[in-house]
């Protein structure tokens, strides 16, 4: 079951939600779909996952200008922090039947991985490092000019 930790609504371009996906049991396993633009509200053009990550590791530390994302706790379970640069807010994700959706314009921390942990990333669009925050200070200074 995913535990929300925090009940902060965060991301003021579009806001980070939890997304049930479609999910599928029976005697053989279960089975959880995600579908493009469909589940994701995007188009899903590039995925990748972490895994083997040792405890006490820390990922993420970023936000992006326009990439969308949907994390999913494929294996195991972590935590990813969100920030607006107004509120912030942290989710435990540890069921692979639900994503975390997270928009534009937001940092995110992932953190407290366990120890089989394999955090699966959807994201909008192809690796552009342009797209990229990858300091705090200057995130802040971008994201509360906006309106």
């Amino acid at each position: 079951m995913v535990a929300k930790t925090t009940d902060t609504p965060v991301g003021r371009v579009k806001p980070c939600r939890l997304i049930g996906l479609e999910q599928h049991h029976d005697e053989r396993g279960s089975l959880s779909i995600v579908e493009s633009e469909w589940t994701t509200g995007f188009p899903i053009r590039r995925i990748y996952y972490l895994h083997h990550t040792r405890t006490g590791t820390a990922r993420g530390a970023h936000a992006h200008r326009a990439l969308e994302q949907l994390f999913v706790a494929a294996h195991g379970s972590f935590t990813v922090k969100v920030d607006d640069g107004h509120r912030q807010s942290a989710y435990r994700l540890d069921d692979p039947g639900t994503g975390l959706y997270v928009g534009p314009m937001v940092w995110r921390d992932i953190t407290d991985f366990s120890d089989d942990s394999v955090c699966l990333v959807l994201a909008s669009e192809h690796y552009d490092e342009t797209d990229y925050y990858r300091d705090y200070a200057a995130f802040l200074e971008d994201v509360r000019r906006q309106p």
